[in-house]
C-alpha cells in the first residue's frame, strides 16, 4: 500500500504559479527558515518539485530553488517570455500571421492552450500567440 509521502510525490514536477503580490522563498520548509527571496511578482511561473507538509520546493525561471507555503501558490498557469530580445506575439499561430505585439523577456501572462509549437498568452488583456520555446512555464515541467 502507498504511503502519502509516495502518493505526493507522484504529483510532482509540476507548473504553479504565485499567487500573491509578495511572496517569500525559504531555505527550508517552514516559518523558522530564513527567506533565501523576496518575490513581488504575483503570477510568476514556478515549477513544483517536491512537497512537504503544505510547503512547495520550487524552481524559479532563473534556476533558483527554495521553498514556499503551498497556499501562496496558484495552479492557474502562466509563463514569462525567456530570451535576449523580444518576441512576436501573433494573432494566429503561424510565423506569418500579423504581429499584435512585441513581447519583451520578462513579461508574465497567462498561458492558454499550446499546439504545434505555439502557445496562447494574455498579458493583461493583450492576448496572442507566442512560440512555445520562447516561453518559461509552458509545455511539460
Amino acid at each position: 500500500m502507498p504511503t502519502a509521502a509516495s502518493a505526493q510525490a507522484g504529483d510532482v514536477p509540476y507548473w504553479a504559479s504565485l499567487d500573491d503580490d509578495v511572496v517569500y522563498m525559504r531555505v527550508g520548509p517552514s516559518e523558522r527558515y530564513k527567506i533565501d527571496w523576496v518575490y513581488q511578482r504575483d503570477g510568476l511561473p514556478v515549477k513544483v518539485v517536491r512537497l512537504m507538509q503544505g510547503w512547495r520546493l520550487v524552481q524559479d525561471p532563473d534556476g533558483d530553488q527554495g521553498w514556499i507555503l503551498g497556499t501562496l501558490l496558484s495552479r492557474q498557469r502562466h509563463a514569462i517570455v525567456i530570451g535576449e530580445e523580444a518576441t512576436a506575439m501573433r494573432a494566429e499561430p503561424s510565423v506569418d500571421a500579423e504581429i499584435r505585439w512585441n513581447v519583451e523577456p520578462g513579461v508574465v501572462g497567462a498561458l492558454g492552450d499550446c499546439s504545434d509549437g505555439w502557445c496562447e498568452l494574455d498579458v493583461d488583456g493583450r492576448e496572442g500567440w507566442v512560440l512555445e520555446d520562447r516561453l518559461w512555464g509552458a509545455g511539460e515541467p
